[in-house]
């Protein structure tokens, strides 16, 4: 068991933060640009296209983001 602590799984470890982060980065990214559509079209609500759309680009983003944070993290956690 300690050998999963090592640098040498270092990929899996980049892996699994990434998987674990993701689902809430995503919510939050999505959230924050469905609240900055609804202040730039100035309405109460979005469609649900457009929701969609938004939850699209949200989850690329956020699995970008989760995945050079999490290969930051691991670097410096193993010092490698």
């Amino acid at each position: 068991m300690e050998a999963l602590f090592t640098a040498e799984y270092k990929w899996l470890w980049v892996a699994a933060m990434t998987l674990a982060l993701w689902p809430f980065v995503r919510k939050v990214i999505w959230v924050m640009s469905v609240r900055k559509h609804m202040r730039k079209s100035s309405e109460e609500h979005v469609d649900e296209a457009e929701q969609d759309r938004l939850k699209k680009r949200a989850g690329i983003t956020s699995a970008l983001l989760c995945l050079l944070f999490s290969v930051a993290y691991v670097s410096i956690l193993f010092k490698s």
